[in-house]
């Protein structure tokens, strides 16, 4: 394990149990570069009375407020469960590269039912846009996101574990690499890419400087 993937992701359960004092569900997300933290942030979907305020999307706004531009690209962004559809397809629009998650979400997931995050066909159609599809590392501490959960939330807990929405084991199974370009072009290209999108696409079309 690495050091820093343990660190960042029991961030996240901290997050999580401060939502949960703030009467909001026990989800957390931070965005990282290398080893700095970029954004942390806990859902926020009852104190703005909005429902896509998911810890991911708040993670991603943050971050990109931070950095001044749309794109994540070279980021990871860890959360104690799995990426909705809805935060995944995000999650490739602003080009994370990586994503590390604990418990996997079955009937939910933008992996484990519907696999917006490795869904190839986006960067494939739109590379202008979609970056190559991110690392998923899943399952990461599961068994201890599964007791932050029992401890902070039980009620929700209780049904999540009755209805299977968040699970711990074999969520390893949804883990792949990153799908790269190879080669000594393959990688040229994919820099070219990279300065395209964020020259060109993001200024032009999302107003980035």
């Amino acid at each position: 394990m690495d050091s820093a993937d343990v660190r960042f992701m029991r961030r996240c359960f901290d997050l999580a149990r401060a939502a949960v004092k703030r009467d909001e569900l026990p989800f957390g997300s931070v965005i990282v570069r290398g080893a700095e933290e970029i954004s942390a942030e806990g859902n926020g979907v009852r104190a703005a009375g909005d429902v896509t305020r998911h810890a991911e999307l708040c993670a991603i706004v943050a971050a990109q407020r931070q950095l001044g531009r749309p794109s994540l690209d070279g980021c990871t962004l860890y959360t104690n469960v799995e990426p909705c559809a809805f935060c995944s397809y995000a999650i490739r629009e602003t080009r994370i590269a990586r994503v590390v998650f604990a418990l996997a979400s079955p009937l939910m997931g933008g992996t484990s039912r519907w696999d917006v995050l490795q869904d190839h066909g986006l960067a494939g159609a739109m590379p202008e846009v979609f970056a190559p599809a991110p690392e998923v590392v899943a399952g990461f501490l599961a068994d201890e996101a599964d007791a932050v959960l029992r401890q902070t939330a039980p009620m929700m807990w209780a049904a999540s574990r009755q209805r299977g929405l968040f699970v711990c084991d074999d969520a390893s199974r949804f883990s792949r690499p990153a799908r790269r370009s190879e080669g000594l072009f393959g990688a040229a290209k994919e820099s070219a890419m990279n300065l395209l999108r964020r020259r060109f696409f993001d200024r032009f079309s999302r107003g980035a400087a």
